[in-house]
């Protein structure tokens, strides 16, 4: 019986808290309109960044958090993560700091309020069938970090779901290497067991570990083989290191 009223009672606060975030979308999108894109990014950053930490505190999850001071506070920077779980995108929100961008496939553009507010917060829907798009989304996120901004990758494609560090997609790197911006690997382990190993929110001890950027002239000229290699030993030392 107490379990149940703990899922009501988090389903009734994240509701209210979804409520909350969709009547704020609409002066946010008055304001794009209007040209104020700097006050926009910074106001959803802040709400984002609120939300998740809030989200982390109802799951009465264990959070440990290493490298905060990798994180670049501002200019071009393209952060790179394994991705254990859909509560990764929660963990980088809080842990972060600055308004980032990312690639979300397809499917999440057909759901009302959540398309609204990938949008607003810098993220692109891809559509991997058809190459020609995804070159497309792609460019508009190489644009971004080349503008300064900065975008998250998760380059295995798909979530590995507490299996360990799958392998990168080939061109999963892309804009890393067109905008030749520093690349910041996140390592995160215990985010598959917070929600999706059950099917319910439920208490973990989760990690993300954030590591020093690997500057284009680190990269063997910045080619995307390079490149990759060297992210994707930089995120295993890092898990291997939790674990």
């Amino acid at each position: 019986m107490i379990k149940h009223l703990k899922r009501f009672f988090v389903f009734v606060t994240l509701t209210l808290i979804a409520i909350a975030f969709v009547v704020m979308a609409i002066p946010l999108c008055l304001l794009l309109f209007f040209g104020l894109s700097n006050l926009v990014s910074c106001t959803l950053n802040a709400a984002a960044g609120w939300w998740a930490r809030l989200i982390i505190r109802m799951s009465r999850s264990t959070v440990r958090i290493t490298g905060v001071e990798n994180i670049p506070k501002k200019g071009p920077v393209c952060f790179v993560s394994n991705h254990s779980g859909i509560f990764d995108i929660v963990l980088c929100l809080a842990v972060i700091g600055r308004p980032f961008g990312f690639i979300a496939k397809k499917e999440l553009a057909l759901i009302p309020f959540l398309n609204l507010w990938i949008l607003l917060l810098g993220g692109f829907f891809i559509e991997r069938e058809s190459p020609r798009k995804a070159l497309i989304t792609l460019r508009k996120g190489t644009e971004r970090i080349k503008k300064g901004g900065a975008m998250i990758i998760f380059p295995e494609g798909t979530r590995s779901k507490g299996r360990g560090l799958l392998p990168f997609k080939s061109g999963a790197l892309k804009m890393a290497v067109e905008s030749g911006a520093p690349v910041v690997p996140i390592a995160i382990t215990g985010s598959y067991d917070v929600f999706e190993k059950t099917g319910f929110i439920q208490a973990a001890n989760v990690s993300i570990s954030i590591g020093k950027a690997i500057e284009p002239d680190t990269a063997a000229g910045y080619n995307r083989q390079a490149l990759a290699a060297l992210t994707y030993n930089a995120i295993e030392q890092m898990l291997n290191t939790v674990s």
